[in-house]
This record gives structure tokens, C-alpha cells and sequence, in this order.
């Protein structure tokens, strides 16, 4: 029995020899298969899905300029910065209030030139308020 596995074996291979048999290409073709759905879209469609993302660019963008404007006035509301643009945008600043007086922290250790420099309390300049009764010895005493 085993001789006879063997011999039906070589048989299958030599019917498999390409070069004999030639094999005949499918009579289908492709005109004969419908395609339930077309490969491209009509140029109404991809006109509308393209101003459809052309206004989400731009509403992207104009996103991008408000954000902007609201960290440097919220870095310009802390009034520790001379210039608030001086400080670099970080998104995470807007929402999170401890991590803008760090970062502000930060950059005033690392540049402290870039601090405010308007005066605050009082410096003992401009108009000043007069009591009717003028006490000298209590503005000395007050001055020391």
C-alpha cells in the first residue's frame, strides 16, 4: 500500500506542471461584476467636505489667537512682569492658575530684570491728606 501512496503522489505533481497544461484565465471580467458602490465621490460632495474643514481651520486658528491674547492678560493681570509677553505661551497656564505664578516664578529667579517695576504702597509722593488741625510733632513722630 505504500508503494501505491507513493506512485499517486508523483502523479498529483506531474498534473500540477504548469507547462503542459496551461491554465485558462476566469471568463468573467471586470464589466460582467457590478461594483454596488463607486470608488470616487461627486465634486458637489468633496466641495462641501472641503469648506466644511476650511472653516474648521479657521476657527482652529482664530482658537489658537485667543488663547494667546488670554495668557498675556492673564500674565499682564498678575502685574509681576514689566512686559507679559516676556513669559513663553504654555496652554496649561490658562487653566491652571498654580502653574502660571510658578512658571512666573521661575523666570523671575532666572531673569530678574524682567520684573515690574512700578512703585506700590506708599512712597511718600503727590497729594496727601490734610487734617484741619496741623500737628507738627505728630508728622515728625509719624516720619521717624
Amino acid at each position: 500500500m505504500t508503494e501505491q501512496t507513493t506512485t499517486t503522489e508523483v502523479e498529483v505533481v506531474e498534473d500540477l506542471d504548469t507547462t503542459e497544461h496551461p491554465v485558462e484565465p476566469d471568463a468573467t471580467t471586470e464589466a460582467d461584476v457590478e461594483d454596488p458602490e463607486p470608488d470616487t465621490f461627486p465634486r458637489s460632495v468633496v466641495e462641501d467636505l472641503r469648506k466644511e474643514n476650511a472653516a474648521y481651520r479657521t476657527k482652529a486658528k482664530d482658537r489658537d489667537d485667543l488663547a494667546h491674547r488670554l495668557h498675556t492678560a492673564l500674565v499682564a493681570a498678575t502685574g509681576r512682569l514689566a512686559d507679559p509677553t516676556d513669559l513663553a505661551f504654555d496652554e496649561t497656564h490658562i487653566s491652571d492658575e498654580d502653574a502660571l505664578n510658578t512658571a512666573l516664578d521661575e523666570l523671575l529667579a532666572a531673569k530678574p530684570h524682567l520684573a515690574s517695576r512700578r512703585p506700590r504702597g506708599d512712597v511718600a509722593q503727590g497729594a496727601m491728606k490734610t487734617d484741619d488741625d496741623v500737628d507738627l510733632a505728630g508728622i515728625l513722630r509719624s516720619r521717624a
